[in-house]
C-alpha cells in the first residue's frame, strides 16, 4: 500500500497557479511595485502590536518586500510562499499572507497574514485565510495547518475561529516581546476537518 507522502506529495518544486483567486480577491507574488502600499501598514505601531517585527521605516520595508518577492515556490519543507492580497475589482493591496510547508514528511503546514486596518470589515482577511487552508489541503493535500499568535491578539484569534480552526494550545509566558513575558496560542485544523467543513457549505 503506498505510504501517505508517497500518495500526496505534489511534484516539485512546487509554484501555484498565479493568481490564486478567490471571489473578490487575487493572491499574487509581491513586487518592487508593493512597497508604497507595504509600507502603509508595516511602519504602523498598531499592526505590528503582536508580531515580532517592527514597526518599520523605509529601508525595512523595502527590505521585507525584497524577501517577500523571492517567496514564490516550494522546494523542501521548511520553505515559505509569500503573497500581496490584492482587491481584484480596484487593484488595491489590502494586506500580504504567508504560507509555510513546515514539514513534507509530515505533511505539515502553517498560515499568517497582515492587513491594513484602514481596509477592515470587508472580510478581506477571511476570505484570503480560508484560500490559504484551500492550497494547502486541496493543492499540497497536507494533513494539518496550524497558526500561532500572541495571546492578547483577540483580532487574530476570532478571525482563525471564523476559518475554523480549533484552538489546541495556550502556552503561559513561553516569549519575552516588547519587554514582557507574553502567551502564545495555537490553533490548528486537520484535512478531515477541512473536508466536512466543505461538505456543509
Amino acid at each position: 500500500m503506498p505510504t501517505p507522502s508517497a500518495l500526496t506529495t505534489p511534484s516539485l518544486p512546487y509554484t501555484p497557479d498565479y493568481p490564486i483567486r478567490t471571489e473578490r480577491l487575487d493572491l499574487r507574488p509581491v513586487t518592487h511595485d508593493d512597497f508604497a502600499a507595504i509600507h502603509a501598514y508595516q511602519r504602523r505601531p498598531e499592526v505590528c502590536r503582536y508580531l515580532y517585527w517592527g514597526p518599520f521605516d523605509e529601508a525595512g520595508s523595502r527590505a521585507s518586500v525584497a524577501t517577500k518577492s523571492t517567496r514564490t515556490t516550494l522546494r523542501e519543507s521548511g520553505d515559505i510562499l509569500q503573497l500581496a492580497v490584492v482587491v481584484r475589482e480596484t487593484g488595491t493591496l489590502v494586506g500580504d499572507v504567508t504560507f509555510v510547508w513546515t514539514s513534507r514528511e509530515h505533511r505539515q503546514g502553517g498560515i499568517g497574514y497582515v492587513f491594513n486596518p484602514d481596509h477592515a470589515g470587508h472580510g478581506y482577511a477571511t476570505e484570503a485565510g480560508r484560500a490559504l487552508l484551500k492550497l494547502g489541503f486541496e493543492e499540497l493535500q497536507l494533513h494539518r495547518i496550524q497558526a500561532e499568535l500572541d495571546g492578547r491578539n483577540t483580532a487574530s484569534a476570532n478571525l482563525l475561529e471564523r476559518l475554523g480552526m480549533r484552538r489546541e494550545g495556550h502556552l503561559r509566558e513561553n516569549e519575552f516581546l516588547d519587554g514582557e513575558w507574553t502567551d502564545e496560542v495555537v490553533y490548528a485544523m486537520l484535512a478531515r476537518e477541512w473536508r466536512a467543513q466543505r461538505e456543509e457549505q
